[in-house]
């Protein structure tokens, strides 16, 4: 799996990047499961994984900041 761009997760609304939030977050967790058990095998996939999920943290961060702020 190759990471998500930001410019891609911009072009997304604030649902569609909650949603994709939530799985990523449950797919973040399943893959640390198996990795901690000796069952995953590609630990690379974690890296994206986390890197993809703190691309959507911020983005969703900035748009909260911009709507407080008018």
């Amino acid at each position: 799996m190759k990471p998500r761009k930001a410019q891609d997760l911009r072009e997304l609304n604030d649902e569609e990047l909650n949603l994709l939030y939530k799985e990523s977050i449950e797919t973040l967790s399943k893959q640390s499961f198996q990795h901690a058990l000796k069952q995953l095998h590609d630990t690379s996939y974690l890296k994206i994984l986390k890197q993809d999920v703190a691309r959507i943290n911020t983005i969703l961060n900035e748009r909260l900041r911009a709507k407080q702020n008018g």
